[in-house]
């Protein structure tokens, strides 16, 4: 990787990989003023289709998990520290939760969160980083709203976009375009602002 900037996004992608979304989402940025990392920690060429949602998922938890993916993205962050005078990252999903996971890190300038729906099983987390997370409206497995109340609001942005789990995504059948610009805009504003 060439070196073009003083400021890194580390991307963490959903269950899924390294997918279209993805890419198109690191190379926005490789265009603007970042260099941008996007580690494969599912460890597959191939990401899995959306249709196999199920056997991704499985493959996350039973291969990957939280802890060794958290454990990836710090060393990434230990070898990179010194080399940046900005560091972001951003999630999507699953990514979004490691992404949360690691907002403790003293590297680490800010954490951008897409529908991290695993952050209820860590609210106990207080980012040391400005912080912004985008939630849709409603997930099929807890309340958005309770999870919202129970995060400490301390270096937290929160926004609840209209639509569901993959609102962001425009190869996904749960895209919403409006909600996607809207969280985006926010997104590059923040950046701007930390």
């Amino acid at each position: 990787m060439l070196k073009k900037s003083d400021n890194l996004i580390i991307v963490i992608h959903e269950i899924y990989g390294i997918n279209q979304h993805i890419k198109k989402f690191c190379d926005l940025f490789s265009k603007q003023d970042f260099d941008v990392i996007c580690p494969n920690l599912i460890e597959r060429e191939q990401p899995f289709d959306y249709s196999e949602e199920k056997i991704a998922y499985s493959n996350f938890i039973e291969n990957v998990g939280f802890s060794i993916a958290v454990h990836k993205i710090k060393n990434l962050l230990l070898g990179v520290k010194n080399e940046y005078k900005k560091i972001y990252i951003i999630g999507f999903s699953v990514g979004a939760t490691v992404a949360w996971l690691c907002s403790e890190e003293e590297v680490v300038n800010g954490v951008v969160g897409y529908y991290g729906s695993r952050i209820r099983n860590y609210t106990q987390i207080v980012p040391l980083c400005p912080t912004i997370l985008f939630f849709p409206q409603e997930e099929q497995s807890f309340n958005v709203d309770e999870l919202i109340s129970n995060l400490d609001k301390k270096n937290i942005e929160i926004y609840k976009c209209v639509g569901q789990h993959g609102f962001s995504d425009p190869y996904s059948t749960k895209f919403n375009e409006k909600s996607s610009q809207n969280a985006f805009n926010e997104m590059l504003n923040f950046l701007k602002k930390h």
